[in-house]
């Protein structure tokens, strides 16, 4: 998972930086009567809080509120810190507009790079083997991957789990367009065993925030989103190493798992990858500040790299 959310354009994919967060402000300035509500003043009051993208804000708020009276909740919800996204019920990501309830973790934009590594490397697992891909997402949250993931595909057979209840109707929502299926327990525990051996891709969004840098985050991470989603442990690999050893009895032969993590965190995460049997290859974007490590399971000659290879694109 990531430490924060990046800049919002014209979506609420993403929030407030750190240094910009809304904050509560006092009872004087809230306009109470709802037909006071203009535009100019939601963005008067967003600005007051915090919100460097007011304006953006403010449009979204507007168009998504019913009645006067819900637009000044959702309003004074924003105000009060809540993520955009939980206010607005919905965040756009690998160009869809998914679900996102109060208490899920909200996906962020960098994510978007792991969707796109794992869409090609699904779509090449389904040159290569003449079948549906078999997918599935671990950690899943809002189930935005596993969802734009099974979109982007031709045919795709999808699982995805998380021990959080609250992500897991969420995830139902968001891949029932794709008839994907959704799991409530530990990491690959409550998947079926007839998945063993057959997953070719394998994507795992884990914490990787470590424990003593929780407290760090914006208030918006640290107050709203589940602390599962984002406590990585004492170094942040904590669920990583969990994912990572045992991977290899879940992956197809040639099979890939991909994992999110800090930049910092990666020669570590490389070396967890290759302890585990799995061949390691790192891939960042330099625009979205990502860093994903690709593992994959020796059968396939074609498909695994033979050593770690980084690479830098634009995402």
């Amino acid at each position: 998972m990531s430490s924060s959310h990046s800049a919002p354009s014209s979506s609420p994919s993403s929030s407030p930086a750190p240094s910009s967060r809304p904050s509560p402000a006092s009872d004087a300035a809230v306009p109470h009567p709802a037909a006071q509500l203009s535009r100019p003043t939601v963005v008067s009051r967003l600005r007051a809080a915090g919100c460097v993208f007011a304006e953006d804000e403010a449009a979204l708020l507007i168009a998504a509120s019913r009645t006067p009276d819900g637009l000044a909740a959702m309003v004074e919800r924003r105000a009060a810190g809540h993520p955009l996204e939980h206010v607005l019920g919905w965040a756009e990501f690998g160009g869809l507009r998914v679900s996102v309830a109060p208490g899920v973790f909200v996906p962020r934009r960098r994510t978007e790079f792991l969707l796109g590594r794992a869409v090609a490397l699904g779509r090449r697992a389904a040159e290569r083997t003449g079948r549906r891909t078999v997918a599935v997402d671990l950690c899943c949250g809002s189930g935005a991957v596993g969802a734009a993931l099974a979109a982007a595909l031709d045919a795709v057979e999808l699982h995805a789990s998380d021990i959080e209840p609250a992500a897991v109707r969420c995830a139902r929502r968001n891949v029932a367009a794709v008839d994907g299926r959704v799991y409530e327990g530990d990491l690959f525990a409550p998947l079926p065993d007839h998945l063993r051996g057959r997953i070719d891709v394998l994507t795992a969004n884990v914490p990787y925030v470590p424990t003593e840098e929780v407290g760090l985050l914006p208030p918006e991470a640290r107050e709203f989103e589940p602390l599962v989603a984002l406590d990585g442990g004492a170094d942040g690999l904590d669920v990583l190493r969990r994912v990572t050893a045992a991977a290899p009895q879940w992956l197809a032969p040639g099979g890939h798992l991909l994992v999110e993590t800090g930049e910092r965190q990666a020669s570590r995460a490389i070396e967890t990858f290759r302890r585990s049997g799995l061949r390691p290859e790192v891939a960042t974007s330099d625009e979205l500040y990502a860093t994903v490590v690709i593992g994959t399971l020796p059968g396939d000659p074609v498909a695994a790299p033979s050593a770690v290879y980084c690479c830098s694109t634009p995402g």
